[in-house]
């Protein structure tokens, strides 16, 4: 409670887009790609009404359909931006400057080209070694001595994608 008037928290959400995606954030018999009224938006989300205009007017991208009498209703794409919007706002403390920014900037994905077969080779012999170790194929060979050599190997492995992936980050 602030000021004498009690305020609505939003319901904690595991994953911002599952509740919307799972038909757990609207439960009222709609269809998934149905559209909403600002009233359900704000329930479902536990926002307010006037939040949503206020975000309207400070988010350009935000533009729910508008009907006669000015009645708004929301697509499930603004949906799920009103829902990005809640989540940097409130979960990850952006201001609405930096929120605006944050959604108008695209994805970075980058595409990182797999290493050759080849390099995979000593690990997969070490490890069909050890399997054969344990299954009493090779007697003669020491498990412990196995397993070391295998996780030898494999720190090899790990610290030459740590280098290829430090030699990217450094290119951009």
């Amino acid at each position: 409670m602030r000021n004498g008037l009690a305020t609505k928290r939003a319901p904690a959400i595991r994953d911002d887009n599952a509740l919307f995606r799972d038909g757990d954030l609207f439960r009222d018999g709609k269809e998934a790609d149905a559209l909403r009224t600002i009233g359900e938006v704000a329930q479902a989300l536990g926002l307010r009404q006037h939040v949503l205009r206020y975000w309207e007017d400070q988010f350009p991208m935000l533009r729910p359909l508008t009907r006669a009498g000015g009645r708004r209703y929301y697509r499930p794409e603004d949906i799920r931006l009103v829902i990005d919007i809640d989540r940097l706002l409130h979960r990850e403390g952006y201001t609405i400057r930096g929120a605006r920014r944050a959604l108008d900037r695209p994805p970075v994905r980058r595409v990182v080209a797999a290493p050759a077969r080849e390099s995979h080779a000593p690990l997969i012999d070490a490890i069909n070694r050890q399997t054969a170790v344990a299954a009493g194929a090779d007697r003669d060979a020491d498990p412990e001595q196995t397993l070391v050599a295998a996780l030898s190997v494999l720190r090899q492995h790990l610290e030459a994608i740590r280098n290829r992936l430090a030699r990217e980050l450094a290119s951009t």
